[in-house]
Formats: structure tokens, sequence, C-alpha cells
């Protein structure tokens, strides 16, 4: 009986201690800011199954495995080491990269999506058939998800997790615009929603418009920016092989040059991307 009163008295002092302090506030978004966009770029990559963490082991597995080789094949530290820390960093560089030119591709579908569920609300059709439709008449690009939309609506007939569903395979701030609009004409009501989706589709089609011609002017420039970047790089590749130049590099001033160049190369790369990068749309609808 006496341990048990211990306990109760040891608990409401712990509770009265703990009311003096206010609890911290967490903003989820800014500490898991970088798995948010890391998840938003698998999605749209194509790899819905892969983890942030998992790609992230993946870049770490990679570049153990370059350094071990380029170990093995130069004799060099610094060398291996540096074209181990490109081989961990080239997982994320592919990722983007796909995820950009999938985008891209979707640009210029979305307009046409869009026109599909205007029709369809147009004729008649209730809200969710005419999303679900776009799984059998929409764009190719787009029939998966909203055909797994269509399966869920079936299955569970909630439209708003089924929204929520939607947006998750998708990771696009278009969709989030789309599925908004759908979910507020469904809750609250609304005639203009037909006109909302013309306009939409009218704002889409200047857009991909006007990226299309400013990635085609820049596109030249990019491409010598990232080939002098890594020119140097395919040159040291070639010279490590011989072994008088490994050697040459396996010292403190083959270290500090080594590093310098990398340095170099990461910043140069940075700005370049950052100098020549168009404004992307946020995902704020999430």
């Amino acid at each position: 009986m006496g341990v048990v009163v211990g306990l109760l008295l040891g608990a409401g002092l712990v509770c009265l201690w703990s009311s003096w302090w206010e609890p911290r506030p967490r903003a989820p978004r800014e500490a898991d800011g970088w798995s948010v966009r890391t998840q938003d770029a698998l999605v749209q990559a194509g790899l819905p199954g892969v983890s942030p963490r998992a790609l992230a082991a993946g870049s770490v597995g990679v570049g153990l495995f370059v350094l071990v080789v380029g170990l093995a094949l130069t004799r060099a530290l610094p060398i291996a080491a540096c074209f181990a820390l490109f081989a961990a960093l080239a997982p994320v560089a592919v990722v983007r990269s796909r995820a950009r030119r999938r985008r891209t591709s979707l640009r210029d579908v979305w307009p046409e999506a869009v026109d599909h569920l205007a029709s369809g609300v147009r004729a008649g059709l209730s809200l969710p058939e005419a999303v679900g439709q776009l799984g059998e008449r929409g764009p190719v690009e787009l029939r998966e998800p909203f055909a797994q939309f269509a399966q869920d609506f079936r299955a569970s007939g909630r439209f708003g997790d089924c929204l929520d569903a939607l947006k998750m395979r998708l990771a696009d701030p278009v969709a989030d615009r789309i599925v908004e609009a759908l979910r507020m004409t469904r809750e609250v009501g609304g005639t203009d929603l037909g006109r909302l989706l013309r306009t939409l589709a009218l704002f889409l089609r200047e857009d991909a418009r006007t990226r299309g011609e400013l990635e085609a002017r820049q596109s030249w420039t990019v491409s010598g920016a990232r080939l002098a970047v890594a020119g140097p790089w395919v040159v040291l590749a070639l010279l490590a092989t011989r072994p008088e130049t490994a050697q040459a590099y396996n010292s403190m001033q083959g270290v500090a040059v080594l590093g310098g160049g990398a340095v170099c190369s990461l910043v140069a790369y940075q700005l370049m991307r950052r100098i020549g990068r168009l404004p992307e749309e946020a995902r704020v609808l999430r």
C-alpha cells in the first residue's frame, strides 16, 4: 500500500512540475521539409514505393561502393573520395531529373484533362463520375491514378478520402487546385465549376507555352554549363589510371587541389541551377 501511495504522490508531483512549463511548439513543415520535398519528387518520378530514408540509404551505399572500387583501381584515397561524393549525389540527381521530366510532360496534358473534366461536368455527370472517367478517356499519362480513384470510390463511397488519396498519388500543384475546387463544389455547392475549369485550362496552356519557349532558349546554356562542370572530372578519371598521377594526388597538396576543385564544381553547379531555374509552383494545397 505504501508503494502505491508513493507512486501516486510522485506522479502528482511530476504533473505539477510539468504544468509550469509550456510545451514547445513544433513546426512540422520546417522540420520535415526535406522529407516532404523528397517524397513529392519520388512520387513525381514514378517511385511512390521508395521512401526518402531509403533513397538516402541508397545514396550512401552507392557512395561507399564507388569509394571501394575507386580505391582499388587508383590506390589514391582523395581521388576515390571525390568520385564517391559525386556518386552519392547521383541518385538524388536522377530522381529530381526524372521528376522534372515528368512534370514537363504532364504540363502539356493537364489542360486536356481539365477539358475532359469540364465536359463531363457540363454533360451532367456527377463529380465522382466526371473524375473517374479520366481513368478511361483522359490522357494516357494520367489514366492510372484516376482509375485508382474510381476503384477507391466504388469500394468506399467516400469522396473526400478518395480525393486525398488522388492528391498523394499525383503530388502535383495543378492536381491540388483541381481537387480542392471539386471538394469545395461538392461540400458547399456552386454553378461556376465549369467556368473555373475552363479558365484553369486556359492558364495552364499559356503557362506551358511560355515555359516551353524559355526552356528551349536556355537549354544550350544549361547543357554547356553541365559539360563545363563535368569535363575536368572526366579528365581526372582518365589520368587516374596512371599510377604516377594517382600518387601525385595522394598527398596533402593533392587533397587541397581536389577539395578545392570539388567545392568549386558543386558551388558553380548550384549557382547555375539557381540562376537558370524557372519558378516552380509550390504545393500549397496539400
